[in-house]
């Protein structure tokens, strides 16, 4: 094989590989993972991010139905397997559209399975008892038991809630957050898990938070980040962009705009993906109604004149 041979051979796998991440990322079912995924891929090397731009192309030149193979690739990988040669022209093109038909989007996918569930972009109040009350927030899911005694415990499966106890001091809400157990009597207090990660900021009151084998109280006005190996300190806060939520609104202080992204993939369909990961260091101050997410793509571009490119499945490409 020559080296031309090889080059042309290297030059096709990057083509297939880039036409499967279009299939991706318009098959309706992209993950956080999967746009990590695609991300590491685009940065391999310029070729890479070319292959890509050039498969985009196509897609948008042709229609999502005319240059697409047969079947959604597996995406929980940096590199997409290879695809035959079969694309759908003529006849097949009927078939081809169904695969289009948009389906939820697997970021949805497990939000069953629990007492109190709420979708993309709601938020809803849950009266547990007239003791307890809690605001949930988008895509969270939570249960709430009671033993034998009658005394409340809340599991935070994943999301966020603000929850206000107004309980006797003789007892006390019990919550369980990612890797801690939280209880307070009367208080104020938001809790928010994401992964591994849960952040405790406690409003009005004293939250009693026992992690990893510790005990301390969380004072009104501090806040406090813990995984399930270690905890920091408990620290300050502005109300006004933790809570910014209950008002249907998002604040951002000199924050990345890769942070900015993804906090407003918590509260829309599909997704946001920053392609240039230098402008994702940009730091940001910006308030964001989620009445008008769905324009904030554009706003971006305005702002940084990137281009936009919109796939089905609500995913928007920046960059």
């Amino acid at each position: 094989m020559t080296a031309s041979d090889s080059a042309a051979d290297e030059t096709g796998d990057l083509r297939h590989e880039a036409h499967a991440w279009v299939i991706s990322l318009t098959s309706g079912r992209v993950t956080q993972g999967d746009a990590r995924a695609f991300r590491q891929w685009c940065a391999r090397s310029p070729q890479h991010l070319r292959a890509f731009v050039e498969a985009r192309d196509l897609w948008q030149a042709l229609g999502s139905a005319a240059a697409l193979p047969l079947e959604p690739p597996a995406v929980a990988q940096i590199a997409p397997r290879r695809f035959g040669r079969r694309w759908f022209v003529g006849g097949a093109l009927a078939a081809s559209v169904a695969l289009f038909v948009l389906r939820p989007s697997l970021l949805d996918h497990g939000l069953g399975g629990a007492d109190y569930v709420t979708a993309v972009g709601e938020q809803r109040q849950v009266q547990v008892s007239g003791e307890t009350r809690i605001e949930m927030n988008t895509r969270t899911r939570l249960n709430v038991r009671r033993n034998q005694e009658q005394q409340e415990t809340i599991e935070l499966l994943g999301g966020e809630a603000e929850i206000i106890a107004s309980h006797p001091p003789q007892s006390s809400l019990r919550v369980m957050a990612g890797s801690a157990w939280l209880s307070a009597s009367r208080a104020r207090f938001n809790v928010r898990s994401s992964g591994d990660v849960c952040v405790v900021t406690c409003l009005e009151g004293s939250v009693r938070l026992e992690p990893l084998g510790q005990r301390l109280d969380l004072q009104a006005g501090q806040q406090l980040t813990f995984d399930e190996r270690r905890n920091g300190p408990p620290v300050p806060f502005d109300v006004a962009e933790v809570m910014a939520w209950r008002e249907r609104m998002l604040v951002f202080n000199d924050v990345p705009l890769a942070t900015v992204i993804d906090e407003i993939n918590r509260y829309r369909p599909g997704m946001l993906l920053l392609l240039d990961k230098a402008l994702g260091r940009r730091r940001v101050q910006a308030r964001f109604s989620l009445d008008q997410l769905a324009d904030v793509a554009t706003l971006i571009r305005d702002a940084y004149g990137i281009e936009v490119t919109r796939l089905p499945g609500g995913v928007v490409l920046l960059g």
